[in-house]
């Protein structure tokens, strides 16, 4: 069977089984996982180095392929038929060549779709500041991200930009403008089509992910200016999150960019997924919204004290990851077993059931 053929095969088997990924690797059969378990592909043969490599190759562009070679790992984003988009990251292992393969579905899909809190809408009606979703690998971060943008795209006229490596939902135009650039192929990196953006008449900022100081500091910068900015980190709650972006700074500006977020951050939205009883995942969610106190608490160098005031502000519509759990337990979506397992404060959720 060829390269592609085999890659089709399995995609194909991803779909029909809803699976989030793909693993393909040499010297064992593929695996795919369903609802977050790994599950083997046991009625495939195990793939050769020789095979993998192959099928790297026929999905990497002739003139990015050297880009492997060097770097040893590569990111890309990969169309299958007409069913869906893939995001692609081939690495190296031991020597050989091994996949890592993202299901990208093509529509995006709603807040009530994705059992999102319906006050996301408010943070995409702003017309500038910064608003940041977050959590580990692999926890919806992009797909939270997709709904909001397209929610813009239904309901305002605006030129949207989004930079991303590599590009994954693919946003029809709506009421929105819209441009997609990806690293790599549109942009040589973040930072780089961030600072264009200045000169582009844009008006929302996607950031697929931030990942060091020059690209946080002109998405500061863009907040601040006019711009409506949305990005991720992979970072586990709110109050880590700003640590983290501070952190990145210099010493000496770090008073600054505290006073910069402190005055441009809209909200942080911290989510899990979680296992559902009835099969699936459903997402947990910590929300911090910037008021007074928050700002406050930033400016002074006191995130310490973040955590507490999420927890104890549910009437202005923050929402800690605790009192989240406990109300999927609550409703019968979870058990408290997996519940449990992602508690950022075990005894604060155990006084929430």
């Amino acid at each position: 069977m060829t390269p592609d053929k085999i890659l089709e095969e399995l995609l194909e088997l991803v779909i029909s089984q809803g699976g989030s990924d793909l693993h393909i690797f040499a010297g064992g059969t593929p695996m795919i996982r369903v609802a977050g378990a790994l599950i083997p592909v046991t009625k495939h043969s195990v793939l050769t180095k020789e095979q993998t490599e192959a099928i790297l190759k026929s999905i990497v562009p002739s003139e990015r392929w050297d880009t492997f070679l060097k770097n040893q790992a590569i990111d890309l984003s990969y169309a299958h038929k007409e069913d869906a988009r893939f995001r692609v990251n081939g690495y190296r292992v031991q020597g050989t060549v091994a996949l890592a393969l993202r299901l990208i579905p093509n529509a995006t899909r709603t807040f009530a779709e994705l059992n999102l809190p319906p006050v996301l809408e408010v943070f995409t009606q702003h017309s500038q500041g910064f608003f940041l979703v977050v959590g580990p690998v692999g926890q919806g971060k992009s797909t939270t991200l997709a709904a909001m943008i397209d929610r813009i795209n239904e309901t305002r006229s605006e030129h949207i930009l989004t930079i991303e490596d590599p590009v994954e939902y693919v946003f029809a135009p709506k009421k929105s403008l819209i441009h997609q650039r990806e690293v790599h192929i549109d942009a040589p990196d973040f930072h780089s089509a961030l600072q264009s953006a200045f000169r582009e008449d844009v008006d929302v900022i996607m950031v697929g992910e931030m990942r060091d100081y020059e690209t946080i500091s002109a998405a500061v910068t863009a907040a601040e200016t006019g711009h409506l900015v949305f990005s991720t980190l992979h970072t586990n709650n709110a109050a880590q999150t700003i640590d983290r972006i501070i952190d990145m700074f210099p010493a000496e500006q770090q008073d600054q960019v505290r006073v910069q977020l402190a005055g441009s951050l809209r909200g942080i939205f911290s989510q899990r997924l979680v296992p559902r009883i009835s099969g699936g995942l459903i997402p947990a969610y910590e929300l911090l919204i910037n008021n007074n106190a928050i700002s406050t608490l930033i400016r002074e160098s006191r995130t310490h004290e973040i955590t507490a005031v999420v927890q104890t502000s549910s009437q202005e519509g923050m929402i800690d990851m605790d009192r989240s759990l406990a109300e999927l337990v609550r409703r019968g979506e979870v058990t408290v077993e997996h519940a449990y397992e992602h508690a950022m404060e075990p005894k604060t959720f155990e006084a929430y059931l």
